[in-house]
């Protein structure tokens, strides 16, 4: 098992390294050339900026028992198909009972945007949503 982030606008990178190194597991994050990620206890694979460069990069790494941390549904999709354990900031572990609706809404939702609609933005984070996404990766390190 190991851990790969998805670091690109990820808030919960160092939670994540932190339970790694704890639990002594590898941890890999994983960011393209407009961020720049440096953390004690993980390895860091910068690729070149581009469209979903990051998410390709990413599925063709990731194995069978992988926890990795997306909040891209499109991603977490193709994560699961190849065994991986998918989980967003905020604690959601995705699977086959939720992937089809979450692609739906995103669907959806670019589609309304392309018509000129607005959708309202995410909230501010909080510190519970942090601990809630802690917790969960505990439970899945376990």
């Amino acid at each position: 098992m190991r851990i790969l982030i998805d670091a690109d606008g990820c808030p919960v990178v160092d939670i994540a390294v932190q339970l790694a190194k704890q639990n002594n597991i590898k941890c890999l994050i994983l960011c393209d050339t407009a961020h720049v990620f440096e953390k004690d206890g993980a390895e860091t694979i910068t690729v070149t900026q581009g469209p979903d460069s990051v998410d390709f990069v990413l599925v063709n790494m990731v194995k069978n028992g992988d926890v990795v941390i997306t909040q891209d549904y499109g991603l977490a999709a193709m994560c699961l198909a190849r065994g991986a354990v998918p989980i967003n900031q905020d604690g959601m572990v995705y699977d086959s009972e939720n992937i089809d609706a979450l692609l739906m809404q995103r669907y959806t939702a670019k589609k309304l945007r392309m018509s000129g609609g607005r959708l309202k933005g995410n909230s501010k984070r909080t510190s519970e949503q942090d601990e809630v996404f802690e917790q969960k990766l505990r439970e899945l390190l376990r």
